[in-house]
């Protein structure tokens, strides 16, 4: 249920980035579902691999390489969707900041409401 709920809210949150940051687009509450899957899998699978992979480079910025990598998942997501468009990396790069922070606040709330006794 908790998993479904976050589907749900990601996807709104998406649809809400689009709404205040003209550098991204959603054409539908269909395609924000489907990119948020996107960028979720996207999280899962490839963002391990690049942390990895950039560890150095993330260390001598002090952690704000992840920031860039956070805009390439933002972005590769929006390259093989098409509902789902960012003008560019630098929009790529508000876009994922404002997603995150949606994200955290969206973790924060479901925190509340599920937790284990």
């Amino acid at each position: 249920m908790r998993l479904l709920l976050k589907w749900l809210l990601s996807a709104a949150s998406l649809l809400f980035v689009a709404y205040i940051y003209s550098g991204v687009e959603v054409k539908s509450f269909t395609s924000a579902l489907i990119a948020a899957f996107v960028i979720g899998l996207f999280n899962v699978v490839l963002r391990p691999v690049l942390v990895v992979l950039t560890l150095p480079v993330t260390i001598v910025t002090v952690g704000l390489f992840l920031f860039v990598i956070n805009a390439l998942m933002f972005w590769a997501a929006a390259s093989v969707l098409d509902g789902f468009h960012v003008a560019g990396f630098g929009a790529a790069l508000l876009g994922s900041l404002i997603y995150s922070v949606l994200g955290l606040v969206i973790e924060s709330a479901l925190g509340g409401l599920f937790t284990k006794k």
